[in-house]
């Protein structure tokens, strides 16, 4: 059996997106490989959401062109994208694990041992059997993963799933998506937490205005920024 195709190197070159009379992103050349998570950062309407559509596949550029592993056309079989308000369906948190698993091609016969480890994973077993409308907003996210993990995907799209929660929710989350990533998924997650950023990042993405305007390792980003925006962005000044 041939082993399926690899996603990455994800590759922009010169990319645009345009919606109406808006850029909202706007000439991006940038290649995003494996290994460890990349994180998008920048002010609000930088463009990290509609980044993240992109590599999905949810929307195709409105110029330049977009490769996974050198194809222009991959379907989004090898990766999940969580967003930041998921939605649960109205069923228990086990059952919407094996509906994710279902949907993935897993054989019914091994879904429930299989949500039961993914539960496990994200800390809910003991959940299982509760509706999953009824879990705090961080049990949510958790279990938004553990749907997203039941696709196995190389690569997982995340867009700030930590915004709305607390520290402690917050630091639960970042060690699901840090096993997630030692286990060789990459991660490309949107953030606006600096602190996040040092604790996840291999690699960071700023955007401002739609446009990369800096693309390095973590620590050089965070303590040696190149460009007068990136190093203002760090400081927490606005900017525009």
């Amino acid at each position: 059996m041939r082993a399926a195709q690899s996603d990455l190197p994800l590759v922009f070159d010169d990319v645009s997106l345009v919606a109406g009379a808006t850029t909202i992103l706007d000439r991006v050349n940038l290649t995003i490989g494996p290994r460890a998570p990349t994180l998008v950062v920048g002010p609000n309407g930088s463009g990290k959401t509609s980044l993240l559509r992109l590599c999905m596949g949810l929307v195709a550029p409105s110029a330049g062109a977009l490769t996974w592993g050198g194809r222009t056309f991959s379907p989004p079989t090898r990766r999940a994208i969580l967003f930041q308000k998921p939605v649960m369906l109205r069923r228990s948190a086990a059952a919407n694990v094996a509906y994710a698993l279902a949907q993935a091609g897993c054989p019914r016969r091994l879904r429930a041992p299989r949500a039961e480890e993914l539960l496990e994973r994200v800390g809910l077993l003991d959940l299982a059997a509760r509706p999953a409308r009824h879990l705090s907003g961080g049990e949510q996210q958790r279990l938004a993963l553990a749907r997203a993990l039941a696709r196995q995907p190389e690569i997982l799209l995340l867009d700030e799933p930590t915004a709305s929660l607390d520290p402690a929710a917050t630091r639960f989350v970042e060690q699901i998506i840090i096993t997630a990533a030692q286990s060789g998924t990459k991660i490309i997650m949107a953030s606006h937490h600096l602190g996040q950023v040092r604790r996840i990042a291999g690699d960071v993405v700023f955007l401002l205005r739609g446009r990369v305007c800096e693309h390095a390792d973590a620590d050089d980003f965070l303590d040696r920024p190149a460009t007068p925006q990136a190093a203002a962005f760090v400081r927490g000044e606005l900017v525009l």
